[in-house]
């Protein structure tokens, strides 16, 4: 059954990458073909072709390995001085320019001549390169805040899990009390497990994150305000001082970081609540900021992820995972002992992730990348009103093809980083508690 359930989970992750994977070519194609750029060829999917079919000037398709998708376009690039493809010459990096020039061109037809993504408009060819990663970010909203809203997430609660009988430092690695520590306030004021808090201070209190920053800002003589057994009770307790952990501006825990604040020493119960909108959308807003924040970190974890692959480094829970590694968090999500709906939330949540991740790639402004054709297009629209604000002649297209040199080394950097984490996803997977 362990076995069947994985294979499940890979399948079902495989089914999400494809559908995202199609859903973001369907960005590029749709705004392509509302300006009139001729599609030979949507493919989802790169090797061997298992199935296409073509409707009418444009083949659709399904290839053997899904690790991508392309829409190929008439003339993403300029023309040469030949007003096709320039002179073939001995230089490696000119055989790649023209390489690119020349299949650029290789499906141009007659007709064909004011349907090249080349001569749009600047603006117009932002758009079509901007759609793709953009579908990524829809789906990756929707289902967040979709998942956020119907099934939630575990969300600490006023109501007390346990109570801490001594006063023990958070930065301390320890859980059992010495005879030296004094009596919690929590425990010497008569709080019990079961104990729901409803006020601090005469102040009622809805939510943990309330309940938390009185708490924090108190040292000294308080009121406690509980609900239990169906009776509302007051307790008094004298908060201490104590070395907890620091949270930031969202109220986030900050690893390994400890301010001195009040402490009354007791464990919030956990329950997955669905959130609001408001707050769904702030959520999502921490997922993107926390990605934006990977991808800048990701050089810096080329070392450890060296190590994982290769040695016997440990594979850290924010190591970067690719298409592997992701497959088999989804197949052993399936194996959780949990309830169906905690899982199917979780493998929702992992798409979501993974369609984030994609449109943050694709946004960097390097070719061969999304991101790298946007910032040609916006160069050249640069160009062209600095040369009207002056009156002077109008330079042309960008050739773009000139950076693909650079665009052939960025590649060569991306495919290198990719089979790294491949071989860490192989060797030594990040896994699931």
């Amino acid at each position: 059954m362990t076995i069947l359930l994985t294979v499940l989970g890979i399948g079902l992750f495989a089914v999400g990458l494809l559908i995202s994977i199609a859903w973001h070519e369907l960005g590029h194609l749709s705004t392509a073909k509302l300006f009139g750029i001729r599609v030979p060829q949507y493919m989802v999917g790169f090797g061997p072709t298992l199935w296409s079919r073509h409707k009418g000037e444009t083949e659709y398709g399904i290839k053997a390995i899904p690790m991508g998708g392309y829409i190929r376009m008439i003339g993403m690039f300029p023309p040469g001085a030949d007003g096709r493809i320039e002179s073939r010459s001995t230089s490696p990096w000119r055989g790649m320019i023209e390489d690119a020039r020349e299949a650029a061109f290789e499906e141009l037809k007659p007709g064909d001549e004011n349907r090249l993504f080349y001569t749009r408009k600047p603006w117009k060819r932002v758009i079509v390169m901007f759609a793709g990663p953009f579908m990524n970010l829809v789906l990756a909203v929707a289902i967040f805040i979709g998942v956020c809203m119907t099934f939630g997430f575990a969300t600490q609660t006023t109501e007390v899990a346990g109570v801490q009988k001594c006063v023990i430092a958070q930065s301390e690695e320890r859980d059992t009390c010495k005879k030296s520590d004094p009596v919690s306030p929590a425990q010497a004021a008569g709080l019990q497990k079961g104990d729901k808090i409803v006020a601090f201070n005469g102040e009622p209190v809805a939510d943990w994150t309330a309940l938390s920053n009185h708490i924090r800002e108190t040292i000294g003589p308080a009121t406690i305000t509980v609900e239990r057994d169906g009776q509302q009770q007051v307790l008094h307790a004298t908060l201490a001082k104590n070395m907890v952990a620091k949270k930031d501006a969202a109220g986030q825990v900050i690893a390994d970081q400890y301010v001195a604040a009040g402490y009354l020493g007791f464990a919030a119960q956990t329950e997955i609540l669905p959130l609001s909108f408001t707050d769904s959308v702030g959520r999502m807003g921490d997922m993107i900021e926390n990605g934006v924040d990977s991808i800048i970190a990701l050089p810096t974890k080329i070392p450890d992820l060296w190590n994982a692959a290769f040695s016997d480094g440990e594979r850290k829970d924010d190591s970067p995972v690719g298409v592997v590694g992701a497959a088999r968090i989804s197949g052993e999500l399936m194996n959780v002992d949990a309830p169906a709906q905690n899982i199917v939330a979780s493998l929702m949540i992992l798409l979501a992730g993974f369609n984030l991740s994609l449109f943050l790639f694709n946004m960097l402004p390097l070719l061969p990348l999304d991101g790298g054709h946007i910032a040609g297009a916006l160069w050249e629209s640069v160009r062209r009103n600095i040369a009207k604000l002056f009156r002077r002649p109008d330079p042309g297209p960008f050739d773009v093809a000139q950076l693909m040199p650079v665009a052939y080394v960025v590649a060569g950097i991306f495919v290198c980083f990719t089979l790294l984490v491949l071989v860490a996803d192989i060797v030594n997977p990040v896994k699931i508690s």
